[in-house]
């Protein structure tokens, strides 16, 4: 009795997880673009808000080094340790063991000690030891994580942090680094701890991460999920509060949209104000990890990113198109393209592209472009109902016939059933005509075989 209780619990939750599955949950994940919808008047597609999964783009990136012979081992040099300049080891790049190449800022060992990129060291000063890492993706990405770097060398005295939104044409800062804000960039020292909602979008420079070689911590931090806290509260419980944010809130998810980062290593740690011209091998950069997480902008038109040909490209829906889902497919500019939203929470809108006028009948023409919808009298765009091969679009509920015409309800008329008539019966003009999609909760429709099966014992409302 209790093997067969058990198998109709699984049914029961395999069905109840089949059906939440396309109620997007308020954290605002928005995996699925759209779900079928079942009324009186047959099926069709509800159109939702949808973005692909954070991921590690380290294993998508491109790295540049300026200048370009910054790295140690060509030719072969020592370097020693900042507490003690008689511990020292050997850079030779032609040597597999001893060599420090860009690629192990980032590679699959990159959390081990011994993988490191390393520049050469300070023996040009006092002529200034500056790097220059830029970070491409070729792609417009939207940061989810904090960005980590792990030094293995003392963590720098002077360092910046900046992004590129034009894929590396213009730069503007992140966050500064220093030892010294006032003394290096002229800055007052703050931490994101300072901030709030209004200044989020300030660019400060902190003292947190250039302790110099006395800290047991090799680690720099820009804050990503501490500036997301102030819209989403400490735990990021209220993540639906961030999404409307990103929304509203003017700058502030191009904020965290970058194509590109370059760190700006600007001056080695030295531990103490003056530079031991004596042991000049002490002072040098060494890197053994980058973590940088995020997803795919796709402009809310795809859940999926690929990589093709060495670039990442979304794959749009929403009858989108483009590495980024930012124009309409061909025959379908029915409305100007616009990006989704993450209002209204928690399913969002779609702003799908819509069928031109062109694109329907046969032999199609191409001189007509079908108006803005909100000219049709439609209230909400993203709940038409659209073909299943996407040939044809018919709003208010109306349903495709044969991939051909749209059978309309009453009292919906037109090709694209936008017409709404109200002059025999004033009731008609009802916002809500046509529309009925069904709402009912999951959990509700499932009560009768709950009590079907004897197992209203096991839930506690």
């Amino acid at each position: 009795m209790y093997l067969s209780r058990f198998l109709s619990l699984h049914a029961l939750w395999v069905t109840v997880s089949s059906v939440m599955q396309h109620y997007p949950s308020v954290w605002g994940h928005y995996d699925v673009c759209k779900t079928q919808i079942y009324t009186e008047d047959g099926k069709f597609w509800d159109y939702t808000a949808c973005q692909p999964e954070a991921i590690d783009m380290m294993r998508y990136v491109k790295v540049n080094l300026d200048p370009p012979d910054i790295t140690c081992g060509n030719p072969p040099e020592n370097f020693c340790g900042m507490g003690n300049p008689y511990m020292c080891n050997e850079c030779d790049a032609a040597i597999d063991e001893l060599a420090h190449p860009p690629e192990l800022m980032f590679d699959v060992e990159g959390r081990h000690p011994y993988t490191f990129w390393q520049s050469t060291t300070w023996k040009a000063y006092p002529k200034p030891l500056r790097v220059n890492i830029t970070l491409s993706w070729n792609k417009t990405i939207e940061l989810t994580d904090n960005i980590v770097i792990t030094f293995e060398s003392s963590r720098p005295d002077q360092m910046i942090l900046e992004k590129s939104l034009d894929y590396g044409r213009t730069w503007q800062p992140y966050q500064y680094y220093a030892t010294d804000c006032l003394n290096a960039f002229n800055m007052e020292p703050k931490t994101v701890r300072d901030l709030s909602q209004h200044t989020v979008l300030e660019i400060i420079c902190t003292e947190e991460y250039s302790t110099g070689y006395m800290s047991n911590s090799k680690i720099i931090h820009f804050e990503i999920k501490d500036r997301f806290a102030f819209f989403a509260g400490p735990r990021l419980h209220n993540m639906a509060s961030l999404y409307g944010q990103l929304d509203t809130t003017k700058n502030l998810r191009d904020f965290f949209t970058v194509t590109d980062l370059r760190i700006r290593l600007l001056r080695p740690a030295t531990g103490e104000i003056y530079v031991d011209t004596d042991h000049l091998t002490r002072y040098f950069y060494a890197i053994s990890d980058i973590k940088v997480v995020g997803r795919c902008k796709c402009n809310l038109h795809a859940t999926g990113c690929r990589e093709e040909n060495k670039k990442l490209l979304c794959e749009c829906e929403h009858n989108t198109t483009g590495p980024d889902c930012g124009k309409c497919k061909k025959n379908y500019q029915g409305r100007p393209w616009s990006p989704g939203s993450y209002l209204p929470i928690p399913k969002g809108t779609a702003n799908i592209c819509i069928p031109s006028i062109s694109s329907i009948g046969n032999p199609p023409k191409f001189d007509r472009i079908l108006p803005n919808i909100s000219s049709l009298g439609v209230s909400n765009p993203n709940q038409a109902n659209v073909c299943d091969n996407e040939l044809q679009i018919c709003q208010n509920g109306g349903t495709c016939q044969n991939n051909i015409r749209c059978l309309c309800p009453p009292p919906y008329s037109g090709v694209l059933c936008e017409k709404l008539s109200c002059e025999k019966d004033s009731q008609s003009c009802s916002q809500d005509s046509g529309q009925g999609a069904v709402s009912l909760q999951p959990l509700v429709l499932l009560l009768p075989l709950v009590a079907l099966l004897g197992l209203s014992e096991l839930f506690i409302f």
